[in-house]
């Protein structure tokens, strides 16, 4: 099953975490790359980045929430509210999938 994890970030957290962090982050994501379909950061307007989304195939919520736990991101405070989220995806590569 498809989900998105949105990730919206601390706004008190050390701005320093997520340049310290970027390196075992990513290394994460590619470990985990066949489940972690996709993810990146979303920027505001200004280009400010203070959240971000993963696309992740699982088979729960639980699942999707063990990935989230298991990023190096996760004790660091830079993460403050979590939203995942069952995702049916209808259309792709120019065709309906329903």
């Amino acid at each position: 099953m498809l989900y998105t994890i949105h990730f919206y970030d601390n706004a008190d957290a050390n701005p320093d975490i997520r340049p310290r962090f970027m390196q075992q982050h990513l290394s994460f994501l590619n470990e985990n790359k066949a489940v972690i379909r996709a993810a990146g950061p979303l920027r505001e307007a200004d280009g400010a980045v203070k959240s971000g989304l993963w696309l992740v195939d699982v088979e729960t919520v639980d699942q999707a929430w063990a990935l989230v736990k298991a990023d190096p991101f996760w004790p660091t405070g830079l993460r403050d509210t979590i939203e995942i989220k069952h995702w049916a995806q209808v259309f792709a590569d120019g065709q309906a999938l329903v």
